[in-house]
């Protein structure tokens, strides 16, 4: 601002310079006259000088500023550039400041912008099949299990795959314990046990976090189910529990029905041997004083004892109480007498008709393998022709046909005096219903026919055969003489 300063300099000296004249009044009136208008006239030029250099200066400060913030931009812009390059070449951000880059909130994006749940592609204009929260390509919306495009309006959803609901039901069955979704395995395959006569579904999980079996018909205690509880440790669902005979009383009738059987196949059993219902407990005690016997593990149902002892047997059968628990059941001692080879049949309380008698009549055909002589048998042939026995009972109830009458087929000794006597056993029996068919076939199939183990099961198979291609007579009299089946 220097030359601004030579201006107000100037202006001073010549004002100075003018008042040092000495000239007259008149020249000096003019004078002054003329050197007023020049020094107005010099004034204004001046102003406008003063104007033009205040114009310039401010000018110039302008174009200062914008090369010191054009300076600085480009500054910045390196340093960003440098940082930027960097971050490019590190391994890895930096977490060791507070400062460290934070990435932004997801933001969701508008409504009307689309994803395939399939692709996961945009979906433009125009029609596209959608369901729940999801939307697909029209090309898209196919079935993961067969890749068959849905027509369905409502398919069957897993997470974010629509399924046909047939194929859901088969890849995604529903558990029927627990009736949560069966669970993929750590392979990622659905695994589930099923039951094969009830086809009950179920997680693997449930064989061994304790889930109660029914102890006839062996399906799993659902979770909104309760059975009953018969106090020895056993639960039986209520669709069997209308079925099972819980007393002596109660088994009587049934006990004379097998007693009937057997005479109706010339196999009567001379000698009254008493049969008793008993618990678990009482069971398995009379078994550990047993000798030389053969059992099928794990569970025992049925005993024909050769020993005297002291027995608990249940005099009068319980009531269901609060709980699905029994109650008010009565059970006394009884004295067992050995009068022959046979002391007396034990049997568990609590199953249903059917698999009560298939046991009875497999424990009255070892009674009468004693009572007849037979002795020192291997055990796969006693236990084979014995459940040859309970097999062919159990054939006679849930077929139209009498018992002796299936039973005459089988055995080419039968007599016509046997057919009367059976066909009095038969008319004592009421009528079943679907459900009672269904547990005898499920026990003459499932517990007999298809048992794995190689006394009950092999010795059930290779008896089984001897007697359809010999008859039973031929059969018996083949294992009497040489204590083996026939071929």
């Amino acid at each position: 601002m220097g030359w601004l300063n030579k201006i107000f300099n100037g202006r001073g000296k010549k004002n100075s310079k003018g008042s040092n004249r000495g000239k007259s009044s008149e020249d000096s009136v003019s004078d002054d006259h003329r050197e007023s208008i020049t020094q107005d006239v010099q004034s204004e030029s001046e102003y406008g000088d003063i104007d033009h250099a205040i114009a310039l200066s401010l000018a110039e400060e302008e174009q200062k500023i914008e090369k010191a913030i054009g300076d600085s931009h480009f500054e910045e812009d390196e340093q960003l550039a440098r940082a930027l390059q960097e971050s490019m070449s590190a391994e890895s951000p930096p977490h060791q400041t507070k400062s460290a880059y934070q990435p932004l909130p997801y933001s969701p994006p508008p409504a009307n912008f689309r994803i395939c749940a399939r692709c996961k592609n945009e979906i433009g204009y125009g029609y596209y099949p959608s369901y729940m929260d999801f939307a697909w390509h029209p090309e898209c919306f196919r079935c993961y299990a067969c890749n068959i495009p849905i027509s369905e309006n409502e398919p069957c959803m897993h997470g974010d795959r629509p399924y046909h609901s047939f194929c859901y039901r088969k890849n995604f069955p529903k558990c029927d314990v627990c009736k949560n979704f069966i669970p993929a395995s750590i392979n990622g395959q659905i695994e589930y046990r099923v039951h094969p006569f009830w086809q009950q579904k179920y997680c693997p999980s449930h064989q061994k976090d304790g889930t109660p079996r029914c102890c006839s018909c062996e399906r799993l205690e659902p979770r909104d189910t309760q059975y009953v509880n018969l106090g020895d440790g056993r639960k039986i669902c209520m669709e069997c529990m209308n079925y099972s005979i819980m007393d002596n009383g109660e088994c009587n009738p049934l006990y004379i029905d097998i007693r009937e059987f057997f005479e109706g196949l010339n196999m009567k059993v001379e000698q009254q041997i008493p049969l008793l219902l008993v618990e678990r407990q009482a069971l398995n005690e009379a078994l550990e004083g047993e000798k030389n016997e053969h059992y099928h593990l794990p569970e025992t149902r049925g005993l024909c004892l050769a020993e005297e002892r002291m027995v608990r047997t249940i005099l009068k059968g319980p009531i269901i109480g609060p709980g699905n628990k029994i109650v008010d059941m009565i059970t006394g001692p009884q004295q067992l007498i050995r009068r022959c080879e046979v002391t007396a049949i034990l049997i568990l309380f609590g199953l249903p008709r059917l698999l009560t008698g298939s046991i009875l009549a497999h424990e009255m055909m070892h009674a009468w393998l004693r009572l007849k002589g037979y002795k020192d048998l291997p055990p796969e042939v006693e236990e084979g022709i014995c459940q040859v026995l309970a097999h062919m009972w159990l054939e006679s109830e849930i077929t139209s046909g009498s018992g002796s009458n299936i039973a005459s087929t089988s055995s080419s000794s039968s007599s016509s005096s046997s057919s009367s006597s059976s066909s009095s056993s038969s008319s004592k029996k009421g009528v079943k219903s679907e459900y009672e068919k269904k547990l005898g076939e499920l026990f003459k199939k499932y517990q007999i026919e298809m048992d794995d183990s190689p006394v009950y099961g092999d010795g059930f198979r290779a008896a089984n055969r001897a007697v359809d291609e010999f008859g039973l007579k031929r059969t018996l009299d083949h294992i009497s003489m040489t204590g083996a089946f026939p071929s």
